[in-house]
């Protein structure tokens, strides 16, 4: 039997592992542990809300410019084990430009 995780580790957010450039797609999604239904999903960009709640755990930003990079979560409701807003641990979003920056 898996150990309960902390309250700090109910919620994760996933992020794609590759490098991100200007241009790519960008899908967040918001899991719960042990395969637990997670709803009420909000995601947030240095603490502000990207829009929601919603029924999905998925978000999918628009294509990415350098200003996307920074820090971003989400929170939902895991029931009905545990009652209550849950929130995931900040995960950093670096975004890098297509071409790197000529020398003048």
């Amino acid at each position: 039997q898996l150990p309960q995780p902390s309250l700090a580790d109910w919620l994760v957010l996933q992020v794609p592992a590759q490098a991100l450039l200007e241009g790519d797609a960008l899908p967040l999604r918001c899991r719960a542990w042990g395969h637990k239904s997670v709803s009420k999903v909000q995601f947030f960009r240095e603490r502000e809300a990207l829009g929601g709640p919603s029924q999905g755990a998925e978000l999918h930003l628009p294509p990415l410019q350098l200003h996307h990079s920074g820090r971003y979560h989400c929170q939902g409701t895991v029931g009905p084990i545990y009652p209550g807003w849950q929130e995931s641990a900040l995960v950093t979003v670096a975004v890098q430009g297509e071409h790197p920056l000529s020398s003048t």
